[in-house]
């Protein structure tokens, strides 16, 4: 039974990864709501359904659009992929509690941010603006941590990332910010403090490995907002078990 309710949340998790990338594409350019119909981005042709079957479609037509046979973006497949096997793996670690609807809540937030943040590097503010009520709802209703842990974290983070772009004029933006404070009052004080620096070494790590690949220099700029969603989602599933390591490493 466990099983086929898997397959359920990773089939439920591509279709809805399939629309989050969308959101992620468009919702910086306001072109969200411009047409009724799915359509390719380079030829504008409405899409039939059998070109929006997630994950199948891309791979049936090779990456290319049917009609103008421009390449598709592999963000589509990817995403979709990405968000069924994080809902799955959310359910799997959590099954049926309020710990799964946070770890959707997050998901759904994650994967459109991180879409816009790789294509045009922006946080948009209409995402993080949708989800802010839910996760204060989400916090009402289920406190995984307390009220103050989550005001203390939200103000910390501010303060540190309002530094951080002060001092390095211009290394982190506003969108950062907001998402850093929105993380603080989701995870609470001190896990706040785990995202922050594994969201350091991943995006560190990243920036290295294209220094590397691409020959690029220092003042490059990356997109940060992938690495601070996947410092978040691990924190999410893992959070926990790193402290008790942490404090048994250096505190027995």
């Amino acid at each position: 039974m466990q099983g086929i309710t898997l397959i359920y949340f990773f089939m439920y998790g591509t279709i809805l990864g399939s629309f989050f990338n969308v959101v992620g594409l468009r919702v910086p350019t306001n072109t969200l709501f411009k047409y009724q119909r799915s359509y390719c981005d380079t030829c504008k042709r409405t899409l039939s359904w059998f070109e929006l079957i997630p994950i199948f479609s891309y791979v049936f037509q090779k990456g290319f659009c049917r009609k103008c046979h421009e390449k598709i973006s592999p963000l589509y497949p990817l995403m979709e992929s990405l968000t069924g096997f994080l809902f799955a793996f959310t359910y799997l670690t959590f099954g049926w509690s309020s710990a799964l609807i946070l770890g959707l809540l997050l998901i759904s937030m994650i994967i459109p941010i991180t879409v816009s943040d790789l294509v045009y590097q922006k946080i948009p503010n209409k995402i993080l603006l949708f989800f802010v009520p839910l996760f204060i709802f989400y916090q009402i209703l289920y406190p995984s941590v307390s009220w103050g842990s989550s005001l203390t974290g939200a103000s910390f983070a501010f303060i540190l990332t309002f530094l951080i772009i002060l001092l390095s004029k211009g290394g982190m933006g506003m969108g950062d910010l907001k998402y850093y404070t929105l993380f603080g009052f989701i995870f609470g004080f001190p896990q706040f403090l785990l995202l922050f620096f594994l969201s350091t070494v991943y995006g560190t790590i990243a920036g290295l490995i294209q220094m590397k690949v691409k020959n690029t220099g220092r003042k490059t700029k990356i997109p940060f907002g992938p690495y601070v969603g996947l410092s978040a989602l691990t924190v999410f599933y893992f959070g926990e078990e790193m402290i008790q390591w942490y404090i048994q490493l250096f505190y027995r």
